[in-house]
């Protein structure tokens, strides 16, 4: 009888101990890969980079050693698929394709956003004289964006599309749109005799083509969403956020801490900037851009919800959210968002 009952418990601890040894294992804490891509509007993330603040805070978790790999990816499309691929454990595209993947894996990998980037505006922008607003490209143009009818500019021009010419007509800029990274849609635009005659851009790219008099500004995305909002946000899977606790915290604070930062010295921002992407644009230019009351470095959401909202409308998403916190991870909370 004692025998029979030391041996039962004897199993039930080695039953205990291998379902705790199973998660642990599953974990790969002290490791984490990121991805993000062209532009200024990254500039929190060229911080944490250069500081090595995921490495600061990670000490700070008890964790004495981490992995940090960067990546640069061009287009929102590529970005899901490496994040969905297990390629990448965390992703940054802007809220649009943010939203359909946390839509697609709703139940399943449960993505979600980590904190956004900043807010800042996108200009639709043009090189053809005759074109005065959206209302005057046709057929003739092709408007480059960084992924054509999945993006962040897709996505902003539906809202538009769908406001001027009704839900029915709600992609009628994807007609004209084209895929081309940012760096090579500018170079397009700037120098002319392309096919390429409108272009969706960003920081610092904007400003770039709008130092060329040929070059012209037909709307801002705060003009479209009503105001500052969210440019592009950084978004991991359920598996990642909830097996590296750890690592999760401390990238999670290494953002927060760079968002300090920048608001504290945009002129030593601005030479970050510079250095992390081997720059060849003159300091007082990217100043400028970092300065501008328009650009508002933070890692708070704001006015993501009416993507959120607007989509679930055009039947772009299946899943309709209560709130922004519904597809942002816990820790955002903290922060005020919208």
């Amino acid at each position: 009888m004692t025998n029979t009952f030391t041996f039962g418990r004897l199993a039930a601890a080695l039953g205990l101990l291998g379902a705790l040894a199973t998660p642990l294992a599953a974990q790969a804490e002290g490791k984490i890969s990121i991805a993000q891509q062209f532009g200024i509007g990254y500039l929190v993330l060229h911080v944490v980079k250069d500081q090595q603040l995921i490495e600061k805070h990670a000490k700070a978790q008890g964790l004495d050693t981490i992995e940090v790999e960067w990546r640069t990816i061009s287009g929102a499309t590529a970005m899901n698929e490496a994040l969905l691929a297990g390629a990448i454990d965390v992703v940054s595209a802007g809220v649009p394709p943010m939203l359909t993947v946390w839509d697609r894996t709703h139940g399943r990998q449960n993505v979600k956003a980590v904190a956004a980037l900043g807010s800042l505006p996108g200009y639709v922008l043009s090189n053809r004289e005759d074109v005065k607003s959206l209302d005057d490209l046709s057929e003739k143009d092709r408007l480059a964006v960084p992924a054509a009818g999945v993006g962040f500019q897709s996505r902003t021009l539906q809202l538009e599309a769908a406001k001027r010419y009704g839900k029915d007509d709600f992609q009628r800029f994807d007609n004209i749109s084209v895929s081309l990274p940012h760096p090579d849609a500018t170079a397009a635009l700037i120098k002319g005799g392309s096919e390429i005659t409108a272009h969706f851009s960003s920081p610092p790219f904007q400003y770039q083509a709008l130092e060329n008099p040929k070059v012209h500004k037909l709307i801002s995305s705060y003009d479209i969403l009503g105001g500052q909002a969210t440019f592009n946000v950084l978004y991991a899977t359920e598996k990642f956020h909830d097996q590296n606790p750890k690592t999760y915290k401390a990238f999670y604070d290494a953002l927060v801490e760079a968002e300090q930062i920048i608001k504290a010295d945009k002129a030593a921002a601005a030479e970050t900037y510079i250095r992390v992407e081997n720059s060849k644009l003159p300091l007082d230019f990217v100043k400028k851009i970092i300065e501008d009351p328009e650009n508002d470095f933070t890692v708070s959401p704001q006015r993501t919800f009416i993507y959120a909202e607007k989509l679930h409308e055009l039947g772009v998403l299946k899943n309709k959210a209560a709130s922004w916190k519904d597809y942002f991870f816990e820790e955002a909370y903290a922060h005020p968002g919208s």
